[in-house]
C-alpha cells in the first residue's frame, strides 16, 4: 500500500512539473540604447527604445519601471535607510553633489504621451500608463531620451576620479508573472529580479577610454574627440559597463561544448601580479560549471578589475567586476562571480525574495570548485596555527549566531535580513543544504538533477516550487523533510559534543563535535600586587556552549600572594527567539590597598568579591533591529580587610590592627541599548540596597553623529540616595563610599569593585589620578577635603558633554599622527548646593580636553576651565598646582563589547 501510494505521489509530481513548464509564459523586453559619457559632470545622456512583448495571459494598462539611479537622489530612499542599518553613514552624510538621479524623462508608447505617476513609497519607482491596453500577444514601443547624474561609487554604480562602473542605469520594467508585479527599490543588500530581452547598445566615451561591457563589441568608430563602442547581447535580462582609461586587456579563445568563447580580463596597473593567471581562473570556472550544470550559452564572458578598489565582487550577464588582495583570494572571486551566470544570469530567479536559489547555488559550487581544482577541501586557511583554525571561518560564526538563536531561516528574503544573516545564511548555510541535498540524493543523482533544472528552467524564472519539483522527479523521493528545513532556524543537522580535549592556548577547530578546555599563560598588574603571573583555564568557543567558566590563578610578585578570578555562567534560551536567561557567578580576589608601619613592614589589604547573578535578556521581535533590554538582579559578597588604629589604655601604645569586614550590596538593573550606527543611545536605571540605604540611579547616553567622521555624546544622570534607618553622623561615615559624586568617583567608591583601577586607594601619585565615569562624571576631583565638593547623601544631576573636534577647525589633523582629541563639558548641581547657606554657586562645571584611545577603555582628561570652588580648592590644597596636577584618567574595559565596537554585526 505504501509503495502504490509513493508511486501515485511520484506520477502527480511528474505531471506537476510538466505542467508547470508547460503553462509557465514570461515578457521579454528588447532594448536598443544610445548613450554618452560626460566626464565633466559624471553623466550619461541617452535615448531609449523599449520593445515590450506581453506573454501574458492578462491585458495590461499599465508597466512599472524601476528608475534605479534615483535610489542615490537623497536620504529618504530605501537605499540609503538600508546602509544606515547595516551600520553605513557615509551616503547619509554625503554631500548632493557626490549623489545621482535619473531625470529628463519623458516616455512615449507607440509614439505617443503617457502619463506616469509615481510610486506611493519609493522614489525609484514609477508606473507608467500604456496609451491604449496591451492585450495577450501583443506588444508595445516604449521611448524616453534620459539623463542619469553618477554618484560616487557608493554601492554598484558611479565614479571614482576618472574611473565609471555603470550600472542599473537605464528604466528597467519590473517582472510581470504569474505572481503579479514584481516592482521593487534598489537596495545595497539583496539583488534583482529582471525580464530577459536583447540589447543594442552604442557607448559613446571621450577618446582614451577603454570600455568593458555586456555581450559582444560589434563595432567601434571615432571622430577624434570621442570613441563610440556598439555592443550587442541576446537573451539577458539586464546590462551593465565599465570604462577607465587604465584597463590592460587581457584575452584568450577556449572551446566550450557551445563552440568557441572569447574570454576578457581587465586589470588595472599594479594588479598584473595577482592576475596572472585570471585568465585560466576564468577556464576553469567556465568549464567545471558547464561539467556540474550546463552549457555556458554566449560567446563571450569577461572579467573586470574593481575600479573602486573594494573587496569582493558583483556579476552581471556575461560579466562581472571584482577585486582581490592575491592570487588565491582572486582564483575563488573569479570561480563565485563568473558562476554566477548560470545562477542568476541564466536561472534567473527572483534573488531579492529567493536570495538562496542565487548565492546558496552558487556557493555550494564554490565548494566543490575549491575541493576539485584547488585542492583546499573545505579549508582555504594556510597559517601557523591552521590546526587550531576553523575548518571554515564563516560556518564557524554561522554556528555561533544559530547558538545565540540570532540566525534566520534560509527562506528569507534579502531585505528581512540581518547584515550578518544575509553573509552567512543565504551564502554559507543555503550551500550547507544544497550538500544535504546531495547526500540525501547520491551525487550522481544530485548533479542530473542540476542538470536537468538547468536545461528546463534556463533563460527564464524558476520558483523555489519548480526546483523542488525538478529534485523529486529525478530523485524518486519525497523531499519534504529536506526542503522544510528552508523554512526552519537551527542547525540542518544537529550534533553534540562527545569529545573533551584539553588545548593550548586556544582550538577552534571542530568545535561542534569537540569541547575544548583551553590553557594559556596570564598576568596582570595592578599598584599593590605589582606584576602578577599565571594561567588561564577556560572553555570559552566559537560556537558558545551554554555553560561556560574562567579560571586565571595569579602569583603576585610584589605581595606574594595567590589572587585571581573566575567565573561560571549557563544560558538557557526560552524560546528560539534570542531570549536568554543568564545564570551567573563571579568571583575575584586582589589587593585593594597596602600599608606600611613603623617598622617598615608593608602590610597588604586584600578584598574578596563573589557576586552571583541572573540576567534576562529580551529577545528582538526584528532581526534587523539593534536595540537590547535587560534586566538583571546581581549581589555581592564583599570581605575586605581594613586598617585600624587604637592606643592600649594600660601601656600607652599604639596598635594596629587588620580587621577583617564583611557587607553585601544587592543590585537590579534595567537597561536598553540601541547601537544603531546613526544615532545610537543607552539607558540604564538601577537600584541599589545594602545595609542602611537605598541608591537609585539613572544613565543615559546620546550619541548624535557628525557627516564625517566622529560626532557629540550628551550623556544625563539623576541619582537619589535614601537612608532606611535615623540618618546620623554614624550612618553618614558608614554610607560613605555609596554616596553620590559629581566628581567621577575614586577607587574607594567603587564598592562593587566592577572596575579595574591601577591603584584603588592611592591619593597620591599618579595612581592617584583615576576615576570612574559613574554618577556626576566631572573630570576634576577634590579628595584631599574631608567633605568632597559636589558630593550628596540626598539627591544629584549632571549633564556631561563629549565632542570630537572635525578636522575644519582641528590644527591636530594636520599632524602625520591622528591625535584622538575630545572637548568635554560637565554641568551639575546635587541637593546641599541648594541650603540656603551654602557658599559655593548652585551648578558647578567644568570643562577640557580629553584624549581617547583603544576604543575609548583609555581616557585622559585635562581640565582647562571649573567653577571657582574647584578652583579655590586646587590653590589652597595643593600647593603650586599647575595644569599637569589636574590631569586625570579613566580605564573601562566594558567599553569592548562587540557590538559597541561593530554595530552592524547585532551581536
Amino acid at each position: 500500500m505504501k509503495l502504490t501510494i509513493a508511486f501515485l505521489l511520484c506520477i502527480f509530481s511528474f505531471n506537476f512539473a510538466d505542467a508547470q513548464t508547460r503553462d509557465y509564459w514570461q515578457q521579454q523586453t528588447n532594448y536598443e540604447v544610445a548613450v554618452s559619457l560626460n566626464e565633466t559632470d559624471h553623466s550619461l545622456d541617452a535615448d531609449y527604445k523599449l520593445t515590450y512583448f506581453n506573454n501574458s495571459p492578462d491585458t495590461l494598462t499599465y508597466i512599472w519601471f524601476h528608475l534605479w539611479p534615483n535610489a542615490y537622489k537623497n536620504d529618504k530612499t530605501a537605499f540609503s535607510e538600508q546602509l544606515l542599518k547595516i551600520g553605513r553613514t557615509d551616503f547619509y552624510f554625503s554631500h548632493e553633489e557626490d549623489r545621482g538621479y535619473i531625470n529628463r524623462l519623458d516616455f512615449k508608447v507607440n509614439d505617443n504621451h503617457v502619463k506616469i505617476k509615481d510610486h506611493p513609497q519609493h522614489q525609484d519607482i514609477v508606473q507608467v500608463f500604456l496609451d491604449q491596453p496591451l492585450p495577450p500577444g501583443n506588444s508595445a514601443i516604449i521611448t524616453t531620451p534620459f539623463h542619469v547624474k553618477l554618484p560616487k561609487i557608493f554601492s554598484r554604480s558611479g565614479y571614482q576620479d576618472s574611473s565609471y562602473q555603470i550600472t542599473q542605469w537605464y528604466p528597467k520594467p519590473a517582472v510581470y508573472d504569474a505572481k503579479g508585479w514584481h516592482e521593487m527599490p534598489y537596495l545595497d543588500q539583496g539583488e534583482f529580479f529582471s525580464e530577459f530581452g536583447n540589447f543594442e547598445v552604442d557607448i559613446t566615451v571621450p577618446s582614451g577610454f577603454v570600455v568593458a561591457a555586456t555581450g559582444k563589441m560589434t563595432n567601434e568608430t571615432s571622430n577624434g574627440t570621442t570613441e563610440t563602442y556598439h555592443f550587442t547581447q541576446d537573451n539577458v535580462h539586464d546590462f551593465a559597463w565599465f570604462a577607465d582609461r587604465r584597463f590592460i586587456l587581457k584575452t584568450e579563445e577556449i572551446q566550450t561544448n557551445n563552440g568557441s568563447l572569447t574570454v576578457m580580463n581587465y586589470v588595472l596597473p599594479g594588479n598584473e601580479d595577482i592576475w596572472e593567471k585570471s585568465l585560466k581562473n576564468t577556464e576553469n570556472a567556465i568549464l567545471s560549471k558547464e561539467k556540474w550544470i550546463g552549457t555556458y550559452p554566449y560567446n563571450t564572458v569577461t572579467v573586470v578589475d574593481n575600479i573602486a578598489g573594494a573587496g569582493g565582487g558583483m556579476e552581471y550577464p556575461t560579466i562581472t567586476v571584482l577585486a582581490a588582495n592575491s592570487a588565491t583570494e582572486l582564483d575563488l572571486l573569479i570561480n563565485h562571480e563568473v558562476g554566477h551566470n548560470w545562477f542568476y544570469g541564466i536561472l534567473a530567479t527572483n534573488e531579492r525574495s529567493f536570495p538562496w536559489m542565487d548565492e546558496g547555488m552558487n556557493s555550494y559550487y564554490d565548494k566543490r570548485y575549491e575541493k576539485e581544482y584547488m585542492n583546499k577541501g573545505d579549508s582555504v586557511n594556510d597559517y601557523e596555527f591552521k590546526n587550531k583554525l576553523p575548518l571554515n571561518d564563516e560556518r564557524t560564526i554561522l554556528q555561533t549566531l544559530i547558538f545565540l538563536h540570532k540566525d534566520q531561516p534560509i527562506s528569507t528574503a534579502s531585505e528581512k535580513f540581518s547584515y550578518l544573516n544575509y553573509n552567512l545564511v543565504a551564502y554559507e548555510k543555503a550551500a550547507g543544504w544544497l550538500q544535504l541535498l546531495e547526500i540525501r540524493m547520491g551525487k550522481p543523482a544530485f548533479d542530473s538533477m542540476m542538470h536537468s533544472y538547468y536545461e528546463t528552467w534556463k533563460f527564464k524564472h524558476p520558483y523555489p516550487a519548480d526546483f523542488r519539483a525538478i529534485a523529486e522527479k529525478i530523485s524518486g523521493q519525497d523531499l519534504s523533510e529536506t526542503f522544510a528545513l528552508l523554512d526552519e532556524k537551527g542547525y540542518l543537522v544537529q550534533t553534540v559534543q562527545t569529545v573533551v580535549k584539553p588545548t593550548f592556548l586556544f582550538n577552534l577547530n571542530q568545535t561542534r563535535r569537540t569541547h575544548y578546555i583551553s590553557f594559556l599563560p596570564a598576568a596582570g598588574y595592578n599598584f599593590y600586587d605589582k606584576l602578577m603571573i599565571g594561567g588561564l583555564v577556560h572553555n570559552y568557543n566559537l560556537p558558545p556552549t551554554k555553560f561556560q567558566f574562567l579560571v586565571a590563578p595569579l602569583y603576585a610578585t610584589g605581595s606574594k600572594k595567590l589572587n585571581g578570578l573566575g567565573r561560571i555562567s549557563y544560558t538557557f534560551f526560552p524560546n528560539h527567539d534570542a531570549r536568554k536567561l543568564q545564570l551567573a557567578a563571579a568571583y575575584a580576589h586582589f589587593t585593594g590597598d597596602s600599608f606600611t608601619d613603623s617598622t617598615g613592614t608593608k602590610n597588604y589589604q586584600p578584598f574578596t568579591k563573589f557576586a552571583p547573578s541572573i540576567k534576562y535578556i529580551f529577545g528582538n521581535r526584528d532581526p534587523l533591529g539593534s536595540s537590547v533590554k535587560f534586566i538583571q538582579l546581581k549581589s555581592f559578597f564583599i570581605e575586605e580587610t581594613g586598617l585600624s588604629f587604637t592606643r592600649d589604655p594600660i601601656t600607652q601604645q599604639d596598635k594596629i590592627s587588620y580587621p577583617k569586614t564583611k557587607r553585601y550590596l544587592n543590585q537590579l538593573q534595567f537597561g536598553i541599548q540601541n547601537y544603531r550606527v546613526l544615532y545610537p543611545y543607552e539607558a540604564l536605571l538601577k537600584a541599589e540596597q545594602a545595609k542602611g540605604f537605598i541608591r537609585l540611579a539613572f544613565t543615559g547616553n546620546y550619541f548624535f553623529n557628525y557627516p564625517k567622521s566622529g560626532g557629540f555624546n550628551l550623556r544625563f544622570f539623576a541619582g537619589k540616595f535614601i537612608y532606611t534607618t535615623d540618618k546620623t553622623f554614624r550612618t553618614q561615615s558608614e554610607t560613605d563610599r555609596y554616596h553620590l559624586n559629581l566628581s567621577g568617583p575614586k577607587g574607594y567608591e567603587d564598592y562593587t569593585y566592577e572596575d579595574y583601577f591601577y591603584g584603588r586607594n592611592e591619593f597620591d601619585g599618579f595612581a592617584a589620578r583615576q576615576i570612574m565615569n559613574r554618577d556626576g562624571a566631572f573630570k576634576v576631583k577634590t579628595d584631599f577635603l574631608s567633605n568632597k565638593i559636589g558630593k550628596s547623601d540626598d539627591w544629584l544631576t549632571s549633564l556631561n558633554l563629549t565632542t570630537t573636534i572635525p578636522d575644519k577647525i582641528n590644527p591636530l589633523s594636520l599632524l602625520p599622527v591622528k591625535i584622538p582629541i575630545k572637548i568635554f563639558v560637565d554641568i551639575g548641581t546635587y541637593a546641599e548646593a541648594w541650603d540656603d547657606d551654602r557658599g559655593s554657586g548652585r551648578f558647578l562645571y567644568d570643562a577640557g580636553l580629553q584624549v581617547s584611545l583603544f576604543y575609548n577603555v583609555l581616557n585622559v582628561y585635562f581640565p582647562l576651565v571649573y567653577s571657582k570652588v574647584y578652583d579655590n580648592y586646587f590653590k589652597s590644597t595643593i600647593p603650586g598646582s599647575t595644569f599637569k596636577n589636574n590631569i586625570v584618567f579613566s580605564i573601562e574595559f566594558k567599553n569592548l563589547q562587540p557590538r559597541k565596537i561593530f554595530p552592524a554585526l547585532g551581536l
